[in-house]
């Protein structure tokens, strides 16, 4: 459980007992899911053969409407950009759309890459999201510029922005704190919202900072597992005391196929699999699933399948046993999922499957 520290405000924490967000989740867990492990979900709003970005954005709701019904504690969508498979680009646009269809669960990104944007920016968008949902929005922060060189030209962002990165941190927090680092200019909106901060991350840097800050700390374990344990070690280490949180906390993600059978399991795997090995090797083409087998043998499997290290892959009670493990196994607080199956029915199914498995009151 976060803790909070004596004289911070409601809004100051991202946990489950303070303010509106204590609301929010006390409805859910009055009813009958009580899941055993604190879960959320990460959504790419992906775009899955034959779909449309329309479709995609559809599922997105759906998936969150989903977890809210289930007992998720929030859902986070992931910037990215020039992928014509993810519709994730401009996160604070469909974190308010999802957020005007549900009603008590966690919104949020995971997270927005701070290097494409200025901290003044993000203050005003997620300080509007933050009048719009009270008590419901998050705001994680990644590094990476989440694209390629001319992807970032297209941004109209320098090539080393990522270097500043802990100082537009530090400007972000004191734009929503109300407290501006930059004489005369607040966010509005934005100033004293205490939108709660996340700071992402997939090495030894993101540790260090977050533990520096005294922020929560979300590992990107779901798709770059190399350096987890190390990672959440040092993390909890180094970890000093804030505004924001008494206790250091950590998210885990993990990957999740969870199907009726384990059969039925294996086949979404390795749907999912093709679908990556086109989407990170194939140049734009359009590949059969026999030429995208083909592309997994010739070198992207071995790449592909390292993005799987860490993945719960089975029917209801494989998926608990598993999920419980790499809760210890990681040192997490909290487990972010990214439910992987091909279709929207398929990751919808794995959503239900997933609570079910978890549910403490079926246990």
């Amino acid at each position: 459980m976060l803790r909070v520290r004596d004289g911070a405000t409601a809004g100051d924490v991202p946990g489950k007992w303070f303010g509106a967000a204590r609301v929010g989740l006390d409805n859910r867990l009055e009813g009958p899911n009580l899941m055993r492990i604190p879960l959320s979900v990460l959504d790419l709003a992906p775009i899955a053969r034959g779909e449309t970005v329309s479709s995609s954005i559809a599922a997105s709701v759906a998936l969150a409407q989903r977890a809210e019904e289930h007992g998720y504690r929030r859902v986070w969508y992931a910037e990215h950009h020039n992928m014509p498979t993810i519709a994730s680009s401009a996160t604070s646009v469909l974190i308010s759309h999802v957020g005007a269809q549900t009603r008590t669960i966690r919104l949020g990104a995971g997270g927005v890459m701070l290097p494409n944007h200025s901290p003044l920016t993000i203050a005003e968008q997620f300080g509007t999201l933050d009048a719009m949902y009270p008590g419901r929005i998050d705001l994680g922060l990644g590094r990476a510029p989440g694209s390629d060189q001319n992807t970032m030209y297209a941004l109209r962002r320098d090539p080393n922005s990522a270097d500043t990165f802990p100082q537009d941190v530090l400007e972000l927090q004191a734009y929503l704190a109300g407290s501006t680092r930059v004489p005369g200019v607040d966010a509005i909106p934005g100033k004293g919202s205490n939108v709660p901060l996340y700071v992402l991350g997939s090495s030894l840097f993101g540790a260090h900072l977050a533990a520096a800050l005294g922020l929560p700390y979300a590992f990107a374990s779901h798709f770059a597992p190399q350096a987890l344990e190390a990672a959440v070690a040092t993390y909890r280490r180094e970890f000093k005391p804030s505004a924001q949180l008494e206790e250091p906390h950590v998210i885990a993600g993990v990957n999740v196929i969870a199907a009726d059978t384990t059969a039925q399991a294996e086949e979404n795997l390795q749907a999912v699999k093709r679908n990556m090995a086109v989407g990170l090797f194939g140049r734009g083409r359009t590949f059969s699933d026999e030429e995208a087998d083909l592309l997994l043998e010739q070198g992207a499997g071995h790449h592909v399948s390292s993005m799987f290290t860490y993945a719960a892959i089975g029917t209801p009670h494989e998926i608990g046993d598993y999920l419980e493990g790499f809760l210890k196994q990681a040192d997490a607080d909290e487990l972010i999922v990214a439910h992987q199956s091909p279709t929207t029915e398929g990751r919808l199914r794995s959503v239900t499957l997933t609570a079910e498995a978890l549910d403490s009151v079926r246990a």
